[in-house]
């Protein structure tokens, strides 16, 4: 990464942690393997449930993970471009979600709850001055971005703020025994954001990362693509520095949930990336860390136009396609159930020997897992 700024004291922080982002365990994917072909079933006939859990043995570092304790983080933030018209709901929702997903009504505590999963939430950014007493994690770094159309949306300094925010939540979790992450995010206008990220980083023109958000029609969408091309005219992001991208185009949620990758994947958590925004924060993390790659799931893709850009850029393959657009976390949770059976399968399973049944008699082809 090219240091076009000023190095900020936080980014002694981000450097360390970067640093600690180890390649994936060979030999717990190699003994996960090996076990895999001892299954009663012929090599590779589960698919990407056997490849998953080999990819799972790789990021945890054990042969036969078990992941018990689980998290849902949504981090939430506003966005000063929403002044521009560019969602079709207005800024206030954000707040009234975050106060949703404290009292447990949301599609994600809904849908986390038949996983098995906690749901954190983390102000970084919210614009409304939420009560204290609201069970979340408050840590608002400022009441939402500045308007990315007429300048940056954050300071530097505020960026690299809201990213330490992401690890200290990590750590947190860490501390509690969390073993596998899902991001979640929350934020008006955030798609806006997402998608000039994903224009940047992955050289892609606006119009062909650009959709829809919240169901804005034709004419507002392509009011958006303008504003978009604005914001990355105004602020002219440095393609070769991500965070250059995320300060100037990004958001405040996005920011945290680069913390959020890049301190799960210093410490071997699994990290199931949820749509658009978080596989957005995911781009810009893995440009900083490449090594983070390796601890990414792509739960879904999303119809957001841009997602599965993001994703081929990443080079990770969704396990769902659900046409879903929600956010909120709402994929990576739908995930968390086949993450537990490809686990299962690869602990619970008799061995051939185990169950006395003869194995093949000529070598199977199967393909790499």
């Amino acid at each position: 990464m090219e240091d076009s700024h000023t190095r900020e004291p936080g980014e002694s922080r981000l450097q360390e942690v970067i640093g600690r982002v180890a390649p994936l365990a060979q030999a717990a994917q190699i003994e996960a393997r090996r076990r895999q072909d001892q299954l009663t079933k012929p090599p590779g006939s589960l698919g990407r449930l056997e490849r998953l859990a080999i990819h799972l043995a790789g990021i945890t570092g054990e042969a036969r993970p078990h992941l018990e304790h689980k998290v849902v983080i949504v981090a939430a933030g506003d966005h000063g471009v929403t002044a521009e018209g560019v969602s079709a709901y207005p800024s206030e929702v954000t707040g009234q979600m975050v106060r949703n997903f404290a009292s447990g009504g949301a599609a994600i505590n809904v849908l986390a709850r038949r996983a098995g999963a906690r749901v954190v939430v983390v102000d970084v950014g919210v614009a409304e001055a939420l009560p204290p007493e609201l069970p979340i994690v408050h840590r608002k770094v400022a009441p939402g971005t500045a308007n990315m159309a007429l300048g940056p949306a954050m300071t530097h300094a505020q960026m690299l703020h809201t990213i330490a925010v992401g690890l200290d939540v990590v750590d947190a979790e860490f501390a509690l025994g969390v073993d596998v992450i899902c991001l979640g995010e929350m934020g008006i206008g955030n798609t806006t954001a997402a998608s000039a990220i994903v224009a940047s980083l992955t050289r892609s023109a606006v119009a062909d990362v650009t959709g829809r958000g919240t169901g804005i029609d034709d004419a507002a969408w392509q009011h958006k693509v303008e504003i978009i091309e604005q914001a990355l005219r105004v602020n002219r992001p440095d393609r070769r520095d991500a965070l250059d991208v995320l300060a100037k185009v990004g958001g405040l949620e996005i920011a945290a949930l680069v913390g959020v990758i890049l301190g799960g994947a210093a410490r071997r958590v699994p990290l199931i990336v949820d749509g658009f925004i978080t596989t957005a924060a995911a781009l810009v993390a893995v440009a900083l860390c490449p090594a983070a790659q390796s601890y990414l799931i792509a739960a879904h893709r999303s119809v957001e136009r841009g997602h599965a850009a993001a994703l081929e850029h990443l080079e990770l393959e969704p396990l769902l396609m659900l046409d879903m657009r929600l956010g909120e976390g709402t994929g990576a949770a739908l995930a968390l159930p086949i993450v537990d059976a490809a686990l299962a399968l690869l602990d619970e399973m008799a061995t051939f020997e185990d169950a006395g049944i003869s194995g093949a008699t000529s070598p199977a082809v199967v393909a790499d897992c």
